[in-house]
């Protein structure tokens, strides 16, 4: 099966799955494994942080994230198409009552400084207390530039904030700004890691922070049922992710441009309205093509797509090649 419906679909290669069948194993909840210790005192140190956590899920590290920097009836700031705000089924509202003010993204991801000062609620018991600011990179594909998180940086000092990064996709940001991942997580008191995105482990997130932060975070990920004893098995295949499949990101960003460039060839099929920065690739399909009749002819053909949004979107990632694209477009050509 030829799968553009998300990077969260790659599959772990041989070497990826040896080192799963050979790994280390204890109890983590006991602080035995040793594969997450190793994955977490690594990360910890190679990002900047002082601990790391690892995780079930980037969901369960961003909930982590907001419910060990805020407490009950705090607030965070974020955009209205932040994960941890819009796809992550309220989870700091529902399980840690904090409560989210998104405001607007811009056209190009960015938060504007002037919006987010407004939105900060005054020093009154009236409020709920606003404690941090909670960013998204890359965010629909696009790239935070560097110059926007000093400012970030600063906005939050001034204003007496934390600042949260949802890295689910931060390999992909940093390998498209062609700069070291310190580069950007300086920036940040926490950061979460996606592994089983573009880098291709196939379970996994890490949650990145001081050691009073982590240490609250491991608590409550007890809480929340992520405590999974023997996990190293996991943890060994992010470990792999992080050392070996970070490079080869920018073949995905490479084939996400050639996959625009030859779905604006196609009757019907519009990409210039999208920029592509990195390995998501958004196409304007007109009225007058059946998406769904498109969708299941391709799948018979072992092509899986989603065409259901608007735009619609397809991912490039490391199970994808030039070839597999090339097989996409023809079969849409021959399906319409």
């Amino acid at each position: 099966m030829i799968d553009f419906r998300s990077d969260t679909v790659t599959q772990p290669d041989s070497a990826m799955r040896d080192a799963m069948a050979n790994a280390p194993v204890g109890d983590d909840v006991y602080g035995d494994d040793p594969s997450i210790n190793a994955l977490e005192e690594w990360a910890a140190e190679r990002h900047g942080f002082d601990s790391a956590l690892f995780t079930a899920s980037g969901t369960q590290a961003n909930l982590l994230a907001l419910m060990a920097h805020c407490e009950r009836g705090d607030e965070y700031l974020c955009g209205q198409q932040a994960h941890n705000y819009k796809y992550e089924a309220g989870g700091a509202a529902v399980l840690g009552s904090i409560q989210p003010q998104p405001v607007e993204n811009e056209p190009d991801g960015t938060l504007a400084f002037d919006t987010l000062a407004a939105a900060i609620k005054p020093n009154d018991f009236h409020f709920a207390r606003t404690k941090l600011l909670s960013l998204e990179n890359t965010i629909g594909g696009k790239v935070l530039p560097l110059s926007y998180l000093a400012e970030a940086r600063a906005f939050c000092d001034q204003h007496q904030l934390q600042l949260h990064l949802d890295g689910a996709r931060v390999y992909n940001a940093a390998v498209a700004l062609g700069v070291d991942i310190t580069a950007i997580s300086c920036h940040f008191d926490s950061m979460t890691i996606c592994l089983s995105k573009g880098l291709g482990a196939p379970v996994g997130s890490l949650l990145l922070g001081s050691k009073a932060l982590i240490y609250k975070a491991r608590r409550l990920r007890k809480m929340l049922g992520g405590g999974m004893r023997q996990a190293g098995i996991l943890a060994v295949a992010g470990h792999q992710a992080l050392k070996e499949n970070v490079d080869r990101l920018a073949e995905d960003h490479a084939n996400a441009h050639y996959l625009a460039a030859k779905l604006d060839q196609l009757e019907g099929f519009s990409t210039t309205s999208y920029s592509v920065q990195t390995n998501i690739v958004y196409v304007d399909i007109a009225s007058h093509i059946d998406r769904m009749r498109l969708q299941m002819r391709l799948k018979e053909k072992r092509i899986e797509v989603a065409l259901s949004g608007n735009p619609a979107r397809l991912v490039t990632h490391k199970d994808i090649c030039r070839a597999d694209i090339d097989t996409l477009i023809t079969a849409m050509k021959a399906s319409q």
